[in-house]
């Protein structure tokens, strides 16, 4: 099951305010990510908030960057990948 980001609001300190398809909503912090990588597009605070809804229900701040929903969903329930997809616990690792 994926997750589609249905409503977005850029808040203070790189926090996005964040509504799901089924109605699941919460605050998402990304400061952990500014200023690193790609990310250093947000070093500009406008940039940070000119975030948009992609096609997919991803967050996308230009051509630059993108969030899978997924993640950012797993952010705000504060859920582990293994808990909201069953199918990882079965998977087998092969090195």
């Amino acid at each position: 099951m994926m997750h589609r980001v249905t409503r977005v609001e850029a808040l203070d300190k790189y926090r996005l305010a964040l509504v799901f398809e089924g109605g699941t909503s919460g605050i998402a912090d990304l400061c952990d990510l500014a200023g690193k990588g790609v990310f250093a597009l947000w070093n500009d605070y406008e940039a940070f908030r000119a975030v948009r809804i992609g096609n997919a229900g991803e967050l996308v701040w230009g051509d630059e960057v993108d969030l899978c929903p997924d993640a950012l969903y797993l952010r705000v329930t504060g859920k582990t990948p293994e808990e909201e997809f069953p199918a990882l616990k079965h998977e087998k690792l092969h090195a």
